[in-house]
């Protein structure tokens, strides 16, 4: 038996539960992982709301980290014993232990705790695929990259220093505006405070950006694309204030020949592969040192809700764990 957080109808984050579940044996292709730490995302509140639904009831949680109990006919890049993190469909991740497919799980290297690992996955693979699989980057580019204080954008941050990247990243107060510097930001917008299309303008001398890279949704599309150059890419990665309004495609045209792409991290990490090559990008990143993984608030199982009020209120810093 392992605690599993569930939910049996969509809604608030009263409507997540704990209870008992079996956890049994893996099949083909499945291994039993028991988890140290897991992590907390704003997927897991889409889920939760029905803004992305599932069938229910339906347990919550998509990223964790802990060590493989069994494994099952045909897997070969795991064992028992194993440290190993993921990021991996389908939600579940909130529990003491699971089975699940094994393919998007990955062997954790000894020099990155359990609690980094379950904080870097989801968000350490999203930067990833946005700095290297959607466009390509360069040093020099100029990058809009909006919550830069947030789990993903401290990461980004980071990222994009290690590369000669100039980030220009927005955040809700002067106090996270200066923690996106101190992570690597060039510049940092308080946008409660400025608007940002012309603190952006301002900062690339009229020219605008080449990407924005946008997981707020709604409150800031319209001014995101008001801030890239001609022929430049407006990347959509999530919805943390709402869904984005429809939007012509003469839009695109009028403001210099965009590109707009709304990407989600699974279909990048489907392919099995790919997931491991992407996790072993993030790690080597995280073992050189250009990355440090910040951890900004923990919050026991029992104590989940509390953890997704926190996040959705916007009271949170880098990333969030859930101990086990």
């Amino acid at each position: 038996m392992a605690r599993s957080v569930i939910i049996e109808e969509f809604g608030g984050p009263e409507n997540m539960k704990i209870v008992d579940r079996e956890v049994g044996e893996p099949g083909a292709g499945e291994i039993r992982i028991r988890h140290k730490a897991c992590g907390l995302n704003f997927i897991d509140v889409y889920q939760r709301t029905g803004l992305y639904p599932l069938e229910l009831p339906h347990a919550l949680g998509m990223e964790a980290a802990g060590i493989v109990e069994a494994v099952g006919e045909g897997v070969t890049h795991l064992k028992p014993g194993d440290r190993a993190a993921y990021a991996s469909m389908p939600p579940g991740a909130y529990c003491d232990a699971r089975v699940m497919p094994a393919a998007q799980v990955c062997p954790l290297p000894d020099s990155i705790s359990f609690e980094e690992g379950a904080a870097i996955m989801l968000q350490g693979m999203t930067v990833e695929y946005l700095f290297h699989r959607v466009w390509p980057l360069e040093a020099g580019d100029k990058v809009l990259f909006h919550a830069a204080a947030g789990g993903v954008g401290l990461l980004a941050c980071q990222w994009a220093k290690s590369e000669g990247i100039e980030l220009i990243g927005t955040a809700g107060s002067d106090e996270k505006c200066k923690l996106a510097l101190d992570y690597g930001a060039a510049h940092c917008i308080n946008y409660r405070d400025h608007d940002f299309v012309p603190e952006v303008k301002k900062l690339t001398g009229g020219a605008g950006v080449s990407v924005v890279m946008d997981g707020v949704g709604k409150d800031t599309f319209d001014g995101s694309l008001d801030c890239i150059q001609p022929l430049g890419m407006m990347i959509s990665f999530g919805n943390a204030s709402g869904p984005v309004d429809p939007v012509s495609l003469l839009t695109l045209a009028s403001k210099g020949s965009l590109k707009l792409t709304r990407t989600t991290l699974f279909t990048f990490l489907a392919d099995h592969a790919r997931c491991q090559d992407m996790a072993k990008h993030v790690f080597s990143k995280v073992e050189s040192g250009a990355i440090k993984v910040k951890v900004g608030q923990t919050f026991p199982l029992e104590r989940i809700v509390d953890a997704h009020r926190a996040l959705e209120s916007r009271q949170t810093t880098g990333s969030t764990v859930i101990t086990l």
